[in-house]
């Protein structure tokens, strides 16, 4: 398949470098090249400045998608950009990424996010002070992995100095350089790896073992990372292939203690969740829950990660229900106790909880089912028993659950007359 993307490949060594390249000609790379792209690509030809497409575009157009988000990296300093920039009257936007070298620039209702070429200076595991360089090797050196580590010029040349090009056809996923160094550099990272390893390996647990030995040894690493952080990292992985192979991985090595997740986490509860589960695109909270024993495993997992409102609700409702709230034994193709729970709930997001619960119970048929019910309205409201001549506030509330519990029996099919002519006056 890859022989398509490319024109002849021209390999070009020298005695300090080895760089791959070849001329990318897909569909999805020539799709980028809208108005603003174009201005943009002109204005920096201009002035004499190189700037090419980075990192994850990069690997996604080498494997045959257009990215979502582009970012682009130059050999020009901030302050070159911004200058080049307002001169040509073009808006600069969010200043905040100047100090780490990015500029942002808006252009035909489009914005381009540029960086300059850097080197790490100092780092502390968490962050890096950096300095500008016009080197495009030494700012390979410093990203994470060798398939996010390649450039690609705005004529299709491919700027590959890691044989990130080769992992990416062999479905392999290495660091760039020694993986202990990248890894305390940042150690996210870690993190990175198992999220990638979920998007690009064919198979599960064919990691290089001197990749691993480097992320249990430097795994304590992680308890520095702000939580956020490593939510962001942990919902990607849950949401990739080989989750399950991954999340056991990461209690194997230990890690599990660091990034919010019970030490004594339910591996085989997981795995069986995994398995139901992933056919059905559940939600990545679904998945983690099977690790919990108590709610309390909740508590202490969203002190470390801050994770929404809704992400913890639908892990202590998972917790709560899934042995509680299943499938009749007498009737195991009745809906009943599913949608008798969401209308008692009366909670608006109560029937997305139990497909969730249904994923995680490899109830498919079930699932189905609920996925195309819509909850019925309730016909009789408190104004109905009010002009039947009930006045008391506690006799109107009694009346409604009784009226409520013969309309489930009813499998929600009684009208409101119907109903009504059950009331006792």
């Amino acid at each position: 398949m890859w022989s398509r993307f490319f024109r002849p490949a021209v390999i070009s060594h020298s005695l300090w470098r080895s760089l791959f390249t070849m001329r990318l000609k897909t569909s999805e790379f020539k799709s980028l090249f809208s108005d603003g792209l174009n201005g943009i690509a002109v204005l920096f030809e201009k002035h004499q400045y190189e700037l090419r497409i980075a990192g994850g575009a990069v690997r996604d157009l080498l494997s045959g998608k257009r990215p979502e988000d582009v970012d682009f990296a130059t050999t020009a300093t901030p302050e070159e950009m911004k200058r080049m920039f307002q001169d040509a009257g073009i808006r600069l936007i969010n200043n905040k990424g100047e100090k780490h070298g990015t500029i942002t620039a808006r252009l035909h209702d489009e914005n381009f996010e540029v960086t300059t070429l850097r080197v790490d200076v100092e780092t502390d595991g968490r962050h890096a002070e950096v300095e500008f360089t016009t080197d495009w090797q030494k700012d390979a050196e410093r990203r994470d992995l060798t398939i996010n580590s390649m450039f690609l010029g705005l004529d299709g040349t491919l700027y590959d100095y890691f044989k990130g090009y080769e992992d990416l056809q062999n479905h392999k996923v290495r660091f760039v350089g020694n993986a202990e160094q990248r890894i305390q550099e940042d150690y996210l990272r870690i993190l990175r790896y198992f999220r990638f390893y979920g998007r690009v390996a064919l198979r599960a647990d064919e990691h290089e073992p001197e990749t691993l030995t480097a992320i249990r040894e430097n795994g304590r690493g992680l308890a520095a990372i702000s939580g956020e952080r490593i939510w962001v990292e942990l919902k990607k992985m849950v949401m990739g292939n080989h989750a399950a192979h991954l999340l056991e991985l990461l209690y194997n090595l230990d890690l599990a203690q660091y990034i919010g997740l019970p030490p004594d986490g339910d591996v085989d509860e997981m795995k069986r969740v995994w398995r139901n589960a992933s056919a059905h695109s559940p939600k990545p909270m679904t998945v983690l829950a099977a690790l919990f024993h108590v709610p309390d495993d909740v508590d202490k997992m969203d002190l470390r990660l801050k994770v929404s409102r809704e992400e913890k609700t639908l892990a202590l409702f998972l917790v709560k229900h899934r042995r509680t709230l299943h499938k009749s034994d007498e009737e195991p193709d009745d809906l009943r106790p599913f949608t008798d729970f969401i209308i008692d709930s009366r909670e608006p997001d109560s029937q997305s909880k139990v497909c969730e619960l249904l994923k995680y119970q490899g109830e498919e048929k079930l699932l189905s089912e609920l996925q195309r019910w819509s909850v019925p309205r309730f016909p009789v409201s408190g104004h109905d028993l009010r002009k039947m001549g009930i006045t008391s506030g506690k006799e109107i509330g009694t009346s409604l659950q009784e009226l409520r519990d013969i309309w489930k029996k009813s499998r929600y099919q009684m009208d409101k007359d119907e109903l009504l002519s059950h009331v006792k006056l």
